[in-house]
């Protein structure tokens, strides 16, 4: 595997100004978006993930209130989708690995920064992206998916909503997928 290259620091919070137009190093997050996951977009071949943010997985599956089985993946696709359409995001690169650009962005709402991962995750939609010993990758994010647990927000509503790291750990360990 190719080493992770931490562009500058990662700030835990950004300014809350309101921006007229991108910062210098920074880009739109809207422009012919392809969504591969509720945390990785696709836009001109470039793969964009969101830093820190580790969405459902595409064909796993949560049961909603009416006992329906549901697509846990596509709904985190949805809510990311639905927050880049409504704050249009601009995002700056701190990492490449592999194939892949990690960003940090922020979406205006009224005069405030959002980061757009902590949205995903303060909503129950996302989930912090934990290392291999099991720490965050940044710590705010696992505070942030605790009280969105606890609250019981978006996907933690439902009683077999599984954290992706849970789900990935039980296949590694079982690859004939048998849990």
């Amino acid at each position: 595997m190719k080493p992770v290259l931490i562009k500058g620091a990662i700030a835990a919070t950004l300014s809350v100004t309101l921006a007229h137009a991108a910062p210098a190093g920074y880009f739109e997050l809207l422009q012919g978006a392809v969504f591969e996951t509720g945390g990785t977009v696709v836009i001109g071949g470039k793969r964009i993930r969101l830093y820190g943010l580790q969405s459902c997985l595409r064909g796993t599956s949560y049961t909603d209130r009416s006992g329906a089985r549901r697509d846990c993946g596509e709904a985190s696709i949805a809510v990311l989708a639905a927050f880049i359409k409504g704050t249009k995001p601009v995002c700056a690169p701190v990492a490449e690995r592999n194939v892949s650009t990690f960003v940090v962005c922020y979406a205006t709402v009224g005069k405030q920064r959002l980061d757009l991962a902590m949205m995903m995750i303060t909503e129950g939609y996302g989930f912090a992206t934990l290392k291999a010993d099991g720490l965050p990758v940044h710590a705010p994010y696992a505070v942030a998916e605790q009280d969105a647990r606890e609250r019981r927000r978006g996907l933690w509503r439902f009683s077999d909503v599984q954290h992706p790291a849970v789900f990935l750990s039980r296949t590694a360990k079982n690859p004939q997928g048998v849990l």
